[in-house]
């Protein structure tokens, strides 16, 4: 690896990062001298003549650039100056100018090859045509919602999506300008979340930008000696502090996108766009000349690279093999194995290519983004990784996995808005998805010859006749001996990581291996995965971070049950870690677990902190009230949101890249940071084993998951401004524990498809919006009736002692009355639902006659009008009455 160039890159990617940095510092309102202001101003702001005499400077945050690069370095910041200072000019030279601070501060007003880097970055993420640039860089500060750059709060993008209707946009909410946490991920209305004077606005952005240079000391000192490491710790620091500031407020623009995400985007490109030049040794004063005049807007300098993780569900449910022992602990790591190899995967592109963590974009559900050099060189060192990733997956999941990069060759029009409907971004978005759809249609091209023939040219050798196939996976040769049971490497590894991840809070990405016993066996990629957990273990390596071993070190804790506590540790932050059940303290003796003993008889009995088996996990929901009766059974769920492929490419009217990134992280953060939170404070035996991107696939006890599918479904009305055209699907299936692991997924994935197609018996609804339960499909209001149908349900039979017979035989006559419509005679539900009603009640032989046609009244009351109203839909209440009495 080029360390020289990575390092060059990631200088790049930093002066390009704060470009904008003086926004956040000058709306904090922080004391600088007149004199020193007027300076800067001079320096790095456009100056304009008044009509009547005099001028003024627009775009004053450049000058704040300036001004608090100098205070950030004194708090942390890795050294900007010194004698090794590419592709900047040294400290000391006659170049000085061409400094990177220089380069972050002019990107209104550029000079030289560099700044205009930057400042063609920054025009590009932003999908400025010509003319709305030079407009937006004589404009005042002021925003579309009347707002100034004070008082603007950041518009959500979701309210703005629209997919079938074209009501206005009412811009109702706002995002409060509060550091990332699970509470601020969510939209406030506009009258509490935007001040109405500069003062209490002002006072806002000096708390956030007081906590901002605090926090930048919490990032480990050692990793200042590393800059591509440092880089992406403050990534996640940036990210924190800035993702609900509008990085536009001049020209009447809307505040709809986020600084940091603008930040993130900008940083990218202009590494793109250097890395273009300098790679093929381009002259940077005859480039100078075509960037100012935009000349080369159309020639392709950028590769948009696309990773996709594929045949996800097959790798974490992948079976064959003995996998009761450990289930959950297997489960566990393997869901969390998705992440840690597409963030392998990702980090082996960027090696290769030398490019910083800033350059990818994004990284959620098992895909990413990159953004390249549209180079020789890296079509070539592409189709080498490639090669990587399919010799691992064919060697260590023979064919049913792999990862798939697909790229698409970008000019800076490309990146341009346009008008509503004619967006030239959207279209590349569109080739880039056709691109990797074709990619995972031609995976691992084995008939093609070359290196990848060989893994299964000696399989049959690999496996030791005495140990035969791992014990739960038979695809695979067993190798190691863990705890009685002969597994593979890879088995074992995500076995151990399962036992880890409730134990650690840090990850650790390396070339050589660590001497550390929590270091799994089996590099990915070429990188070995180390957990760690305390500042200790983690901060310092100060010898492995300079020497560029340690190639990344990621914090994936959970977030903190204080919901306004920010997502910041002093590293760079990874969501994912799903929330997992653990046990606390004596907790495995409760009477609840006595029913499964049976099946834990070859368990050890578990310590504090250890993951709750499945079979545990299926006695939480028995009623304890009720001598612990109740099913013991899980529920698994899984769904998506509905119609997002057209949300990204049709959704927003002026799509750009810096939209796109922010939209695409926001959606992740419902799922990967909000749901774990969730589930750890209120969903304590709910099990994630995945969540994130825009799906999520859970598991845990039968009624509680109802109950977590309901709450979710609300929470995420709130989450995306109660747009009606956003929403999502679901489906449940109830399971036994000791089921194997490959049938959790298959029942909830018919249940979702049902839920897709809104199927109830042989009639096709369409809408998706909907949840399948108990085998019943219906949209999420009636969901919500039904639960109320349970609940009264509930009370009667309390008061009346309903017989589980008599509610059995309710079963059937929901069904008849179901197909109704079709066959008439049917229509004879009611007359059974009364003849069974009355026997019942005449049972009651202690009831007056009075009291005996009151009971029945009422019974009939309630059941009449369920079953009329919902059908077949009408055993969702009478499933989940039924379901706590079992013995």
């Amino acid at each position: 690896m080029n360390s020289e160039r990575l390092e060059a890159s990631a200088r790049v990617a930093l002066a390009a990062f704060l470009h904008d940095l003086g926004k956040f510092a000058e709306r904090a309102s922080p004391h600088v001298d007149d004199t020193v202001l007027e300076t800067h101003l001079q320096l790095y702001c456009p100056r304009h003549e008044r009509p009547g005499g005099g001028f003024w400077y627009s775009h004053k945050h450049a000058a704040y650039t300036a001004l608090a690069v100098d205070w950030l370095e004194n708090e942390g910041l890795p050294p900007l100056k010194g004698w090794a200072m590419a592709p900047f000019a040294d400290w000391k030279s006659r170049d000085v100018d061409d400094s990177l601070v220089n380069a972050a501060a002019k990107h209104h007003r550029p000079q030289t090859f560099l700044q205009w880097i930057i400042a063609t970055a920054d025009r590009v993420a932003s999908g400025f045509e010509r003319e709305q640039f030079e407009n937006y860089n004589r404009a005042e500060e002021k925003t579309s919602t009347g707002k100034n750059h004070y008082q603007a709060r950041l518009l959500t993008l979701f309210e703005q999506i629209r997919l079938e209707s074209d009501s206005p946009d009412r811009f109702a909410y706002r995002y409060p300008l509060r550091p990332l946490s699970p509470e601020s991920l969510f939209p406030e209305k506009r009258e509490t979340s935007e001040p109405d004077n500069d003062a209490a606005a002002q006072r806002e952005y000096a708390g956030l930008w007081d906590g901002f240079m605090k926090s930048l000391g919490a990032i480990p000192e050692s990793h200042r000696h590393s800059l591509p490491l440092w880089l992406d710790h403050f990534d996640t620091l940036w990210q924190t502090y800035t993702h609900a500031i509008p990085s536009a407020t001049a020209f009447n623009v809307k505040p709809e996108v986020p600084l940091y995400d603008h930040s993130k985007t900008t940083a990218a490109l202009a590494v793109a766009l250097w890395r273009y030049h300098a790679d093929q040794g381009h002259d940077p004063a005859e480039r100078l000349a075509r960037l100012r005049g935009r000349d080369d807007w159309d020639e392709p300098k950028f590769l948009l690279i696309q990773g996709d993780f594929f045949g996800i569900q097959k790798f974490i449910f992948a079976g064959g093999g003995e996998t009761k022992k450990n289930a959950a602990k297997l489960l566990r790591g393997r869901s969390f194995y998705v992440s840690l190899i597409t963030e392998c995967a990702a980090l082996k592109v960027l090696d290769e290519l030398q490019l910083p963590s800033t350059s990818q974009i994004t990284n959620a559900a098992g895909k990413f983004l990159i953004v390249a050099p549209n180079t020789d060189e890296t079509r070539t060192r592409l189709a080498e990784v490639q090669k990587t990733f399919d010799t691992w997956f064919l060697k260590h999941s023979y064919g049913e996995a792999g990862l798939g990069l697909a790229f698409e060759p970008a000019c800076c029009n490309d990146f341009l808005g346009g008008k509503e409907g004619e967006s030239r971004f959207a279209a590349l978005m569109k080739k880039l998805h056709r691109n990797l759809e074709r990619a995972k249609y031609r995976h691992f091209d084995l008939c093609g010859g070359g290196d990848l023939n060989p893994v299964f040219e000696n399989y049959l050798d690999g496996f030791n006749n005495e140990w035969g196939a791992c014990a739960v996976n038979d695809r695979a040769p067993a190798e190691v001996e863990r705890n009685g049971v002969r597994l593979s490497r890879l088995a074992a590894d995500q076995i151990k990581a399962g036992e880890l991840l409730v134990k650690c809070e840090r990850l650790i990405l390396s070339i050589a291996k660590l001497q550390d016993n929590r270091t799994l066996d089996l590099p990915i990629f070429d990188y070995y995965v180390h957990f760690t957990g305390n500042e200790e273990a983690s901060g310092r390596f100060g010898a492995e971070v300079k020497n560029g071993n340690i190639r990344r070190l990621f914090d994936f804790s959970l977030p903190d049950p204080n919901p306004a506590r920010p997502l910041w540790n002093g590293y760079a932050r990874r969501n994912i870690r799903g929330y997992v059940p653990v046990f606390e303290d004596l907790e495995w003796k409760d009477p609840r677990y006595d029913r499964i003993q049976n099946n834990l008889k070859d368990e050890d009995d578990p310590a504090a902190g250890d993951l709750k088996t499945l079979h545990h996990i299926a006695c939480e929901d028995l009623d304890e009230r009720r001598e612990f009766r109740g099913v013991t059974a899980l529920h698994t769920l899984k769904g998506d949101i509905d119609d997002l492929g057209a949300i990204f490419q049709r959704g927003l009217k002026q799509p750009t890249f810096a939209k796109m990134a922010a939209l695409s992280r926001q959606v992740n953060n419902f799922f990967a940071v909000y749901l774990p939170w969730l589930c750890r404070t209120e969903y304590r035996n709910s099990y994630t084993v995945f969540a994130g991107g825009d799906d999520f696939f859970l598991i845990g006890p039968w009624k509680s998951q109802v109950e977590l599918a309901h709450r979710m479904r609300r929470q995420f009305g709130r989450y995306v401004a109660e747009n009606p055209e956003l929403h999502f699907s679901a489906g449940l299936a109830v399971t036994k524990p000791a089921v194997p692991i490959h049938y959790l997924a298959e029942g909830s994935e018919d249940a979702l498809e049902d839920a897709k197609k809104h199927r109830r018996g042989d009639e096709e609804i369409p809408g998706k919006n909907a949840l399948t339960c108990f085998g019943q499909t219906v949209g999420w209001d009636e969901m919500d009736a039904l639960w109320g149908c349970y609940e009264r349900l509930a009370g009667l039979a309390g008061e009346y002692r309903l017989s589980t017979a008599y509610l059995y035989g309710l079963l059937g006559l929901a069904d008849l009355a179901e197909g109704m419509a079709t066959d008439p005679a049917k229509a004879r539900w009611r007359s059974f639902l009364y003849y069974r009603t009355w026997r019942m009640v005449k049972s009651e032989r202690k009831q007056s006659a009075e009291e005996q046609n009151a009971m029945h009244n009422r019974i009939i009351a309630e059941i009449e009008s369920g079953i009329r109203q919902y059908g077949a839909a009408y055993k969702i209440a009478l499933h989940l009455y039924l379901y706590q009495q079992r013995d």
